[in-house]
Formats: C-alpha cells, sequence, structure tokens
C-alpha cells in the first residue's frame, strides 16, 4: 500500500510516521521550501504524548519539551481552583513547535519529504488515486491524506466551498523570547476582563513564551506589539503581577506573531473512497482550548492502526469517518462552553472539563 500525505506539518508528519509503522510506504508534499511551523510554543496534552509513545518517539518528544500545568489565575493573582478535576487534568507539556516538526521530519524520514512541491487535484479511481501536484506532476496511491491545515487545497477539492471562516473578533498575539533580565519565577495563565486572557510560559532550554488573546476584539489599530499592551491592561489589577506587560513590552516587535483566529466549520463528512482529511483542514478549532494539535495527532495515530498492506481503504476510511466526527462535534460543544463561560471561575472549570474529556481514553478503539 502506497499513501501520499499532503503537509509537513505536526499531523502531516505524525500521519507519516504512523502509516510507515503499519507498513506502508509514504511520501510527503509539501509546498514550503523548508520544513517550518507557524507559531511559537506547543501544548501537548495526555493523548498525545500516548500517540508519541506508541510511534516510538516518546522520550525524543519529551527532551525537547518542558512539563507544565493549565491553571488559571485572576488579575489579582488569585488561583480559580476547580476541585472537581484532578491533577492529571491540568498537565500538559510545552514543547517549541519548530523543534517538534524538525524531530518528526527526522522520525518519518527526510528523504520521504517533497518540499517546494504543492497539491493541486486529485483524480479518484476505483484501486487508486491520482494526484496532481503544482509543479506539474503526478503521483498514484492507494490513499490520499490531506493534511494541509485550515486552508486546506484538498479539502477544498473534497468538498467544494467548505472554506475556513474567521472566529470574529478572534485575535492572538504571542511570543518566544530568549531569556532577559525579567526574573520568571512561575508559569502563570490569567483570565481578566473584555474577552482577554493570557500569559507566560518559561520553556525547557531557558526561554519565556508568552500569549495574550482576546475574544469580541474592537477594531485593530498600531502595530502588534501596540495592539497588546493596549490589551494586557485588562490582566492586571491592583496588586497583580506586571510581569506580563513587562514581557511584552521587552519583545522585539519582530517576534510577535500575530493571528486572526480562523475555524473550520463542521464538515458533512471528512473521507471519500480513498481520501481523507485530518488535523486542522478538517477541525480547525479556535485555540482558547489549546489543543488543536493534540487533537489532530490523534487523527494520525488512528490512520496507523486502521489502514494496513492489503487492507480495505474505504472501509478504514469509513471507519476513521465515523470514529471521528462525533468526537469533534463533542469537542466543539465543550470549547463553546469555554469561550462562553459568565466569568473567569466558569472558564477555568469548564476548561478542566475539556481537558478531562480529551485525555480520558476512549472506550474502544475503532476499526475497520
Amino acid at each position: 500500500m502506497r499513501a501520499v500525505v499532503i503537509g509537513a506539518g505536526i499531523v502531516g508528519l505524525t500521519s507519516g510516521i504512523a502509516l510507515r509503522r503499519a507498513g506502508i510506504e509514504v511520501v510527503i508534499y509539501e509546498h514550503a521550501p523548508e520544513i517550518r511551523a507557524a507559531g511559537a510554543g506547543l501544548g501537548l496534552w495526555a493523548n498525545a504524548l500516548a500517540v508519541f509513545d506508541e510511534l516510538g518517539i516518546g522520550d525524543e518528544v519529551r527532551a525537547i519539551g518542558r512539563p507544565s500545568e493549565m491553571y488559571f489565575h485572576d488579575p489579582a493573582g488569585r488561583l480559580l481552583d476547580t476541585p472537581e478535576f484532578g491533577v492529571e487534568d491540568h498537565r500538559y507539556l510545552l514543547v517549541h513547535r519548530a523543534k517538534l516538526n524538525d524531530l518528526l521530519a527526522d522520525a518519518v524520514g527526510r528523504e520521504n519529504i517533497r518540499l517546494s512541491t504543492g497539491f493541486d487535484a486529485y483524480d479518484e479511481h476505483a484501486d487508486q488515486v491520482t494526484v496532481r501536484l503544482t509543479d506539474g506532476g503526478t503521483d498514484d496511491a492507494d490513499v490520499l491524506v490531506g493534511a494541509d491545515g485550515a486552508y486546506s487545497v484538498v479539502r477544498e477539492r473534497l468538498l467544494p466551498g467548505a472554506v475556513a471562516q474567521e472566529h470574529p473578533g478572534h485575535h492572538a498575539w504571542r511570543a518566544v523570547i530568549p531569556a532577559t533580565d525579567i526574573t520568571v519565577p512561575e508559569n502563570r495563565l490569567i483570565l481578566g476582563g473584555n474577552g482577554c486572557r493570557g500569559g507566560y510560559v518559561r520553556t525547557y532550554d531557558g526561554q519565556v513564551y508568552w500569549l495574550l488573546n482576546q475574544f469580541n476584539s474592537p477594531e485593530l489599530t498600531g502595530t502588534p506589539k501596540q495592539q497588546a499592551l493596549e490589551r494586557v491592561v485588562h490582566l492586571v489589577e491592583a496588586g497583580g503581577s506586571t510581569l506580563l506587560a513587562e514581557l511584552i513590552a521587552a519583545t522585539p516587535e519582530e517576534l510577535i506573531l500575530h493571528n486572526q483566529i480562523m475555524l473550520v466549520p463542521p464538515l458533512p463528512r471528512w473521507v471519500s473512497s480513498r481520501v481523507v482529511l485530518a488535523g486542522d483542514s478538517a477541525h480547525a478549532m479556535s485555540p482558547h482550548i489549546t489543543a488543536g494539535a493534540t487533537l489532530g495527532i490523534e487523527d494520525a495515530a488512528l490512520l496507523g492502526r486502521l489502514l494496513a498492506p492489503g487492507g480495505d481503504v474505504p472501509a478504514a476510511l469509513a471507519a476513521y469517518e465515523a470514529d471521528r466526527i462525533p468526537r469533534y462535534a463533542h469537542a466543539a460543544h465543550l470549547s463553546a462552553a469555554v469561550e462562553h463561560a459568565p466569568t473567569p471561575q466558569e472558564f477555568a472549570r469548564h476548561y478542566a472539563a475539556f481537558s478531562h474529556w480529551m485525555i480520558t481514553p476512549q472506550p474502544q478503539q475503532v476499526r475497520a
């Protein structure tokens, strides 16, 4: 069996590793000229780490990460406790996206990755799929995996008109900065007013990752740094720490990443007989739950379990879809509860409820 994977991001590379471990020949096409990652820090939850353990690279992933905990505080510095949930519901591993992408590229084998080669279209046949590439070439495979992100071209060909949409008024600012003379004694995540939340965490290599998000943001003005500083005031109250504001102020403008948050609306299907979507191409969600990559890694693992040399590809993809669509419908329901929580305390409680559900093993693994 041969698989073509479109996209050399975290989900595409993990899909390639999982499929190769299943005995499937894999080639990954990436339109960019190099393996790169959009973004800075990335949280991996226990379910993603279990996948990497299954794929034999768990220790390597942990070696480039720093164990962290997702507890929230209010702007005055008070802990928003969630006693109904255990410590394990708050723990995750913080890694740098680019370092993880490099690790995964090495694990899948860089000789199996074709850079500077984008996806254009596909022609599906009874026994194979012909992938057409932007350089004019073609590639025949038993299965095509679209892991090309929120702006997926594979999704557009599978479901014309199913495009990523803006999450109105939802913006994010973040950066990873080298160690400075600003002391960061602990990690801190803060829930404040005006739809703002943010915080900072120390990375495994001595740097600091800070982030700030806002729901229902007014129209943006100024530079990304000015925008972040304008909003950080909602995360500080009398007696509270000003450290987040200090970190933003100390960050060079060119290191600050700003994004209008984009979402992929619920799709009627994720597969055809020989084409399948995985990761953000199927279910790009708001980063306020910091779980998009973790959930996409689950997709990759499931494809590796269901597809096998000599197996029934349409049946495997149908089983994958039957498992994934209900799971993501529930994920979206829990995510919305977090987003629309009326108070910071309710936000913290709904967030812990989401992570508890996400890391709790499913009753049984689906099989084709």
